[in-house]
């Protein structure tokens, strides 16, 4: 049987699918996919999987394709990140019976995809792309399908687009960011970009970006003539997204807890993540509670701290609206809302207005330049500045020390064999030595251990005694 390609793919395996839940790692697992789609949800993609680990693992398929197969949960798009044609094609091979199309992730702009080399990090790589894509789609029974990122060039963008088309992609989810608007530098994603790719291609194209409410899933539509919009940090906010709805916070969070328990296993670290996203608003004032969630041991002690959340929501409910209405959200802290990321603080502004004194100055902090206040830290390094006040973060005031010389390690400064601890302990073992920069007392030990048999036991005792004596006291540093 030929497969479905391009808009009949859209139309019959993928049902015409509008409303489309993100890939997430960690995030997008079986229970929240199915939470979204009794909210509005059409189409749910995996979480982001590693094709390499997918292929040599067992258990990893297990745990993140395999054993999270559910009738309700289809359509379903497998997505994976890969830098290798050959290594994909295997990870392809292996999920595409449990989904309805692979997907290749060409969009991820973190830290850990740059260094292991994919996700967006590959948009240069043309040929190597145009490989993958056109391998996935003579040997798999699924379509390929492909989520990017955009060019700041909107005929670079089109361009980039009409080559993984060539190569065989059915269908193109196009995330309007660039690689380098991320964290604090997000910004608003470009509709002009996805417009020019959706009047470029004839395969259906999914828009990824700028959507919190329903009418942006509207608008975004109209104005770029998409066949589909995608969500992540909106859904994540608000599950109902997709209905229209902004229900209080506890209605969405035991139904998801409840949805856990029927569907077990689930990962803590994936269940409390998502009840921190759910109450982030309440948790700013609650702070205690957030501490509790965070202690959280299994999955009933979560299900108590959001008991307790609803529990002090529902008395704040009863009070006069200007006790809690405080907080500068258009909605009430308890409903599900989006989180608006704050813009990024430039640390040469006071009050809106840059200083004379460093206009001139580059704001951009310099590597060394961490020993200053903590606004000029990262939040890690302000955390053990907080545990040890006489941290220092500066290369160039940091000691330099001596290398071990068998293992490269700094050595200890009073070790008579000039080693680190380890190869120390090692060599003070073997030759009965003692080495008091490192605490080491072997040939102590063994001298005392002679004494004992020489005082306790006769003549042939104290003949043996005498061999182990002379040679528990050989010294390495007297020959």
């Amino acid at each position: 049987m030929t497969k479905p390609l391009g808009f009949e793919f859209w139309r019959r395996t993928l049902k015409g699918a509008r409303f489309v839940v993100a890939p997430m790692v960690d995030q997008s697992e079986l229970a929240w996919r199915l939470l979204s789609r009794r909210h509005g949800a059409e189409l749910c993609y995996t979480p982001m999987l590693h094709a390499q680990v997918f292929v040599r693992d067992a258990n990893y398929r297990r745990e993140n394709l395999y054993s999270e197969v559910n009738q309700e949960d289809r359509p379903l798009i497998t997505q994976f990140c890969a830098n290798d044609p050959e290594v994909f094609i295997q990870a392809a091979l292996l999920a595409q019976d449990y989904c309805d199309a692979i997907d290749l992730n060409l969009g991820c702009p973190q830290m850990i995809a740059k260094r292991g080399h994919y996700g967006v990090f590959l948009q240069d790589e043309w040929d190597l792309l145009e490989k993958m894509i056109k391998l996935a789609n003579e040997k798999l029974s699924v379509p390929i399908t492909c989520k990017i990122r955009v060019f700041p060039e909107i005929e670079k963008t089109v361009k980039y687009a009409k080559m993984l088309e060539k190569a065989g992609c059915q269908l193109l989810t196009v995330h309007g960011r660039t690689k380098d608007q991320k964290g604090a530098l997000t910004g608003i994603a470009s509709w002009k970009h996805i417009k020019a790719v959706r009047e470029a291609v004839n395969i259906p194209v999914f828009a990824n970006g700028n959507i919190q409410h329903l009418s942006d899933v509207h608008h975004c539509m109209e104005e770029t003539g998409v066949q589909g919009v995608m969500s992540a940090e909106g859904n994540l906010h608000n599950p109902a997204l997709f209905e229209g709805r902004s229900p209080p916070v506890w209605e969405m969070a035991e139904e998801y807890l409840d949805i856990v328990e029927k569907h077990s296993p689930c990962s803590l670290s994936f269940v409390r993540a998502h009840i921190f996203k759910l109450w982030h608003h309440t948790l700013q004032i609650h702070q205690d509670l957030r501490e509790d969630l965070a202690k959280a041991k299994n999955v009933d002690g979560i299900v108590e701290v959001n008991r307790q959340l609803k529990q002090r929501c529902q008395e704040e409910m009863a009070k006069d609206e200007s006790e809690w209405n405080q907080t500068g959200l258009p909605f009430p802290h308890w409903i599900c809302q989006p989180y608006v990321r704050p813009p990024p603080k430039d640390p040469n502004t006071e009050n809106g207005q840059k200083s004379q004194e460093t206009k001139a100055v580059s704001v951009k902090r310099a590597l060394e330049d961490s020993d200053g206040p903590n606004d000029a830290m990262s939040k890690n390094k302000q955390k053990k500045k907080a545990r040890n006040p006489h941290k220092n973060f500066c290369p160039e005031l940091k000691p330099k020390y001596i290398k071990c010389e068998q293992c490269g390690n700094p050595k200890g400064n009073k070790c008579v064999f000039n080693l680190c601890r380890g190869c120390c302990k090692r060599k003070a073992f073997k030759e009965v030595a003692d080495c008091p920069g490192h605490g080491l007392k072997f040939k102590t030990k063994a001298l005392r251990q002679c004494n004992s048999d020489t005082s306790g036991g006769g003549l042939t005792n104290g003949k043996a005694s005498t061999q182990t004596v002379s040679t528990a006291v050989h010294d390495p540093l007297q020959a």
